[in-house]
């Protein structure tokens, strides 16, 4: 082949691998370039919804804010202040210089983990709602609010209930079901009028001797981990509901004083560990049914 001719197919060889690298650049810088745009474009587009999102979040929470302020002024007349459902994690600020005015405060079904020592300057508040919420604990100062009387606060992630409430002489009712409370609340014997104790759903192990000195009517100890229950609750001067279903407690549990002597009338102890015969047989069961039966008569 003469020189000529090599030298033009060189040229064409490099023409043809120039050409192909020019190509493959050119597509490559397209693709970045498409690259970058579509990352500003979602970049934009996730810009724009947080905005969105922290704007629908500001107006919420303005209509909120909005809520409680009225909430507030209609309170101040009637004394009674329902907050519930509105998704507040905090105290309202607005309630912490709030005029000690409320015999009502239904802070309900919220997401409080805590409530301020402020609280305790509610001291005519008789009726608590604070169910619903994620509180972990309560502070001493509710022990402050002695004309309490109605106590709510079913559906928390309590383990304990400071001791102050025992200066709450006129409590007449107290929920504290599905809580993790693993105690029984001392504290709550010898309150003259508590009526009605609800700790059902908990994790109670026992009951202690200090029962005894429990004034309610009923007692709903349904769903713990009871195997230990005083004798001392056949003490109880007017306990005549006692719920204890669900729990981890054996017939002899139910001692002939607890049946024979007691005021109890209605014994609630389906899903312990023993079955309805070995209960039937227990000493002192036909003392106990007379009186169920005479209670019954009186309701037909």
């Amino acid at each position: 082949m003469s020189n000529r001719s090599t030298e033009n197919s060189n040229k064409q060889l490099l023409n043809f691998l120039w050409n192909g690298y020019t190509t493959a650049a050119g597509a490559a810088a397209t693709a970045h370039k498409c690259q970058k745009q579509l990352f500003a474009e979602t970049k934009t587009k996730a810009n724009t919804e947080q905005l969105q999102a922290n704007k629908a979040s500001e107006i919420s929470g303005i209509m909120g804010n909005k809520q409680v302020r009225q909430h507030l002024e209609t309170a101040q007349k009637t004394g009674i202040l329902k907050i519930s459902l509105q998704r507040l994690q905090e105290f309202p600020p607005q309630l912490k210089n709030y005029p000690n005015v409320l015999k009502t405060l239904d802070l309900s079904e919220n997401r409080f983990e805590r409530l301020p020592d402020e609280i305790g300057h509610f001291t005519l508040v008789k009726h608590l709602n604070l169910s619903g919420n994620k509180l972990i604990e309560l502070p001493d100062v509710l022990g402050e609010l002695t004309k309490l009387e109605v106590l709510l606060l079913m559906n928390n992630y309590l383990s304990k209930i400071p001791k102050t409430l025992s200066n709450c002489n006129n409590l007449k009712t107290v929920n504290l079901s599905n809580n993790q409370i693993k105690e029984f609340p001392t504290m709550l014997c010898g309150l003259k009028h508590l009526d009605v104790l609800d700790l059902s759903r908990n994790k109670i192990t026992s009951v202690p001797a200090e029962v005894g000195t429990l004034y309610t009517t009923e007692l709903n100890l349904n769903q713990n981990q009871i195997s230990t229950l005083s004798e001392e609750i056949a003490a109880c001067p007017k306990l005549k509901v006692l719920r204890l279903e669900e729990n981890c407690l054996q017939a002899q549990t139910f001692t002939p004083r607890i049946l024979r002597e007691s005021k109890i009338c209605n014994l609630s102890v389906d899903g312990n560990l023993f079955n309805s015969k070995q209960f039937t047989d227990l000493d002192g069961y036909e003392v106990y049914m007379e009186r169920y039966t005479a209670v019954k008569k009186k309701m037909f």
